[in-house]
């Protein structure tokens, strides 16, 4: 028979084999990744309510640039563009400084010299109209930081003039973008008539985003310049800063006519940038499209500040709860 000492160091030797059974398996690294999963869905049925509800047609388009998921709902539709042609116009430019920087000749660069002239001015261009024709001088850098910053038409035809509109749109080709086109200037009401808009879809112009990112059309030192130029806006009232807080950096360009809004950007959400682009056309109110590219913009932020800020599980440690 056993002692009462040998008995007792039995039963605790299989209390605490039966205790070490007993504790719950710690999560797989894929446990975490499904509950992103699962928030990205709920993320993707907010923002399709959103659009359903809009009085009017949208597309939208939304990449992590960290995983490459994406989201798109009416990705391959063709919009109107508005200003947002401009952001295509602004790519090239930049391409072409980094084939000038390798060697290349006959190039725009980004310090290439401007002196405005009167016959370049068209409405809608709140800097240039105000410059002295023969007297002003600008770069081509300037040029585009007015193009970013208050959406200035004439800046942007001198840009397409010296780049050249085929250019862009070879461009484009080289990227497979074949359904965004730079077709006319700014304020070419005639060429719009005859059917020339300037269009794209939210599936090519998310793409062309992601090209700059990941430095496929220039260097990297040239992308953060770009990014630094779209994030240069003379207030922080854009369509996706209304659904973003005003100290995100968000690099966007945004286009408006009537009937239509557009926007395409990249947000720095922290720790998770995401690029987000929302089209918009027949709109029975264009206060309404852009209160649509608000919310969408409010949506995906919330998404990715929490994933960006968060652990695996869901986790988010801050000085507002640190137990």
């Amino acid at each position: 028979m056993l002692n009462s000492t040998r008995l007792f160091c039995l039963l605790m030797v299989l209390c605490a084999a039966q205790l070490a059974c007993a504790q719950p398996t710690p999560l797989k690294g894929n446990a975490g990744r499904e509950k992103q999963k699962l928030l990205w869905n709920q993320m993707q049925r907010q923002i399709d309510h959103i659009v359903g509800d809009l009085d009017g047609i949208a597309g939208v388009a939304v990449l992590d640039l960290t995983s490459g998921e994406k989201v798109l709902i009416n990705g391959d539709e063709i919009f109107p563009q508005a200003s947002l042609i401009k952001l295509p116009l602004l790519v090239e430019l930049y391409r072409q400084e980094d084939q000038a920087q390798k060697g290349a000749s006959g190039k725009t660069r980004l310090n290439d010299v401007y002196t405005v002239r009167q016959e370049d001015m068209v409405a809608d261009s709140d800097i240039m109209l105000g410059l002295t024709p023969g007297v002003t001088r600008l770069t081509n850098r300037d040029l585009a930081t007015m193009v970013s910053a208050v959406s200035d038409n004439a800046a942007a035809n001198v840009l397409i003039d010296r780049v050249r509109m085929e250019n862009v749109n070879a461009m484009l080709d080289s990227v497979g973008l074949n359904n965004t086109r730079l077709r006319r200037k700014m304020m070419d009401l005639k060429a719009a008539q005859e059917g020339r808009e300037n269009v794209s879809t939210p599936r090519e112009m998310l793409t062309l985003l992601q090209a700059v990112w990941q430095n496929k059309l220039f260097s990297q030192q040239l992308r953060d310049d770009l990014l630094k130029v779209l994030a240069a806006h003379t207030h922080y009232t854009t369509f996706i800063h209304d659904g973003v807080p005003a100290d995100v950096m968000v690099a966007e360009k945004e286009g408006e006519l009537e009937a239509v809004r557009t926007v395409a950007g990249i947000v720095f959400a922290q720790n998770r940038p995401f690029a987000l682009v929302v089209m918009t056309t027949f709109l029975d109110d264009e206060k309404a499209g852009v209160a649509a590219i608000g919310k969408v913009a409010a949506v995906a932020y919330k998404y990715f500040d929490r994933v960006g800020r968060a652990s695996e599980y869901g986790r988010v440690i801050s000085p507002r709860n640190s137990k």
